[in-house]
């Protein structure tokens, strides 16, 4: 009896299993077969499974638009924003989980606060600071402007990963000679290696995919992919085949980079689960 109600169990969690993993990826799949459909099976309704396909909508996506332009500065502005908040915020961060101060906690709670602003409210601000600066449609606008919000989400993010930390280690550091610095970048760092993966995926997908602060702060030589997706809707109507192939072709990094640190991704949300 015990056997067989760990069997329904068993197949019950597993037919949940495949719904969800059917629900997660039915917009991506869509989105992958309407990059090879032609404009006028992609207008089809009902929607036409069964089609001839065709790989000329990726090319002209780049006839059409300097599409490739545009990836390259997506690219550029995400990883530099990336590196920027990881760099600034586990300063920060280490500061805020090792050192006691007075107002340190409203401190905390202000750096807090900065992430919970809705960005609409801080763009007009923005855009001011920027045409003040002579920024506008840089990447360097870009750049300052996505660190803004992700120097705070870093903080808070990274300040746990430290406060696992025994102090106990990194003070053996500092009586064998490692100065504070030392002790930061040799052995704090190392042992939230996780974390900062964990925190430069966050971080780096919130870059790629901004559409907000890209559309206001750029014209055409910084303008990113997410902005550049608009070129396809014309007065003659949209090209939803030709969006949808930009649509995989921006996804695709963002699949590859998350690809290549999943282990380390793993490790960094489950730190501090167990002790």
């Amino acid at each position: 009896m015990k056997a067989l109600k760990k069997r329904l169990v068993s197949l019950l969690l597993t037919l949940i299993t495949a719904l969800v993993f059917i629900f997660v990826l039915f917009p991506p799949l869509m989105l992958f077969l309407t990059s090879i459909k032609t404009n006028v099976d992609a207008l089809r309704y009902p929607p036409v499974w069964l089609f001839k396909p065709v790989a000329s909508n990726y090319r002209e996506i780049f006839q059409l638009i300097p599409f490739g332009s545009y990836l390259v500065n997506s690219l550029i502005v995400a990883l530099l924003s990336t590196f920027i908040s990881l760099l600034v915020g586990s300063l920060a961060a280490y500061g805020l989980a090792r050192f006691k101060f007075k107002r340190s906690k409203d401190l905390s709670f202000w750096i807090l606060s900065i992430r919970m602003t809705p960005p609409i409210a801080a763009a007009i601000p923005i855009f001011l600071i920027m045409r003040t600066l002579k920024l506008l449609d840089t990447k360097a606008a870009l750049i300052l402007a996505y660190c803004t919000f992700n120097v705070p989400f870093a903080v808070w993010l990274l300040r746990s990963f430290f406060q696992e930390i025994p102090r106990e280690i990194e003070e053996s550091a500092m009586v064998d000679g490692c100065s504070p610095f030392g002790a930061f970048f040799r052995i704090a760092l190392p042992l939230i290696a996780p974390g900062l993966a964990a925190t430069g995926i966050f971080t780096f997908i919130f870059s790629w995919n901004e559409f907000l602060f890209a559309l206001i702060l750029t014209g055409t030589r910084a303008q990113t992919v997410p902005v550049s997706l608009t070129g396809f809707i014309r007065e003659t109507g949209i090209m939803w085949s030709h969006m949808a192939a930009a649509g995989v072709l921006a996804m695709f990094p963002m699949v590859v980079f998350t690809a290549l640190v999943q282990r380390n991704l793993v490790k960094g949300l489950t730190m501090g689960a167990i002790k």
